[in-house]
């Protein structure tokens, strides 16, 4: 009788617990696990070969070409986001572990808070994911668990663990799940027991995560993510804190920069586990007029520039005269909604606009404020194109 042995180290088989079979071939447990350490490697160090650390002063120059304003929260997150992906990849074999630095942003809707996570995970090509904390239920409850959260991040890199594991999450609203001790506030409980829910994977911990999403089930295979070095941002507009808190929230005398403290957070409904473990934090201001008229134009990926690119599209050339822009910006800010104001109006200018144009030849459109005011398409230049 022939003994079979492992066709990469030639052990008898016979002395093996586990054996992978395929044609002809055998390959003992042992051999299989070194396979997989090899191989494990190899990404690592792949990995870290192809990502460049830019510096603070790259990355604020970057957050500059898209986003105008938050002068103050566009450094504060450039060193952060150095320091976290510096620490990742030349840190690993030191004795020293330092913490991870999570951040949170405070500012009302339409600040920047969103796009500011997005252009810095999209420069640094890493994976990235939005969670709304509003949908995050504590265990027990109908809704999305904590662990989706993962899995969303292995769904935005094609389940690659490793480089999920480098990744960004933003988790949005997060001043909706604060804990309440009144009767104005839907949330309370279930809100405070998402934060507690919350505390491990934002910390760093081994996560395991179904395969589809979804609840866990019994017998299940799952996806293990080590959660310590993704970057967790959080987001919220924390609407009348100072109402929390008796310190003036550190207003200084010229009232233009809010400070916030940890204090004020633990006073306005977050717990202290979970505010311990954001060590940054940074607030933006509200954007005035003039920022509303930048950011309509001078960004890399401008709403006007948007629009210019959809209207070439059919060789139609589009101007926006000053008193247009300067238009949109003050309705805009009169709405309180921050950018998102400047494309809901816009939004319902070109509904009308690109529908008028649809049975009509021209080359070129330029929109003032009149065009803008009216109802109909009266005051609309256009100049048609020679026949």
């Amino acid at each position: 009788m022939i003994k079979k042995t492992c066709s990469f180290c030639n052990n008898l088989l016979i002395d093996v617990k586990k054996i992978v079979i395929g044609f002809k071939v055998f390959i003992c447990e042992f051999c299989v696990k070194l396979c997989s350490k090899i191989m494990n490697n190899d990404i690592d160090n792949l990995t870290q070969r192809e990502f460049n650390i830019p510096t603070p002063k790259e990355i604020r120059s970057m957050l500059n070409k898209h986003i105008i304003g938050q002068n103050k929260t566009k450094k504060i997150i450039s060193v952060s986001v150095y320091n976290h992906y510096n620490k990742m990849f030349k840190l690993n074999n030191s004795n020293i572990e330092i913490s991870k630095s999570n951040i949170l942003l405070l500012g009302e809707t339409g600040s920047g808070k969103t796009l500011i996570a997005k252009t810095i995970a999209k420069f640094l090509n890493v994976p990235f994911t939005i969670v709304d904390a509003t949908s995050l239920t504590e265990a027990g409850y109908v809704g999305e668990d904590v662990e989706n959260i993962i899995y969303r991040l292995l769904q935005s890199c094609n389940f690659n663990v490793q480089k999920a594991q480098m990744g960004i999450v933003y988790i949005d609203e997060i001043d909706k799940i604060a804990k309440r001790n009144d009767n104005n506030y839907s949330r309370d409980v279930s809100g405070e027991g998402v934060q507690q829910a919350l505390l491990k994977i934002i910390e760093g911990t081994i996560t395991n995560v179904p395969p589809r999403g979804g609840k866990k089930f019994p017998n299940q295979e799952f996806i293990s993510v080590d959660t310590k070095d993704i970057l967790f941002i959080f987001g919220g507009a924390f609407n009348n804190i100072n109402t929390f808190s008796g310190s003036n929230l550190g207003f200084k005398k010229k009232n233009k920069d809010l400070e916030i403290t940890p204090n004020d957070l633990i006073n306005f409904g977050l717990i202290p586990e979970f505010v311990g473990r954001i060590s940054i934090i940074s607030h933006l201001k509200p954007l005035n007029i003039d920022n509303l008229k930048k950011i309509l134009y001078k960004p890399k990926n401008s709403i006007i520039k948007q629009y210019k690119a959809m209207f070439m599209i059919n060789n139609i050339e589009l101007i926006f005269k000053k008193d247009a822009i300067e238009y949109v910006a003050k309705k805009a800010f009169k709405l309180r909604l921050g950018a998102r104001g400047l494309r809901y109006i816009l939004e319902k200018y070109f509904v009308k606009l690109t529908y008028f144009l649809s049975d009509k030849k021209v080359s070129k459109v330029i929109i003032n404020k009149l065009s803008l005011r009216s109802k109909k398409m009266i005051n609309l230049t256009y100049i048609k194109t020679d026949v």
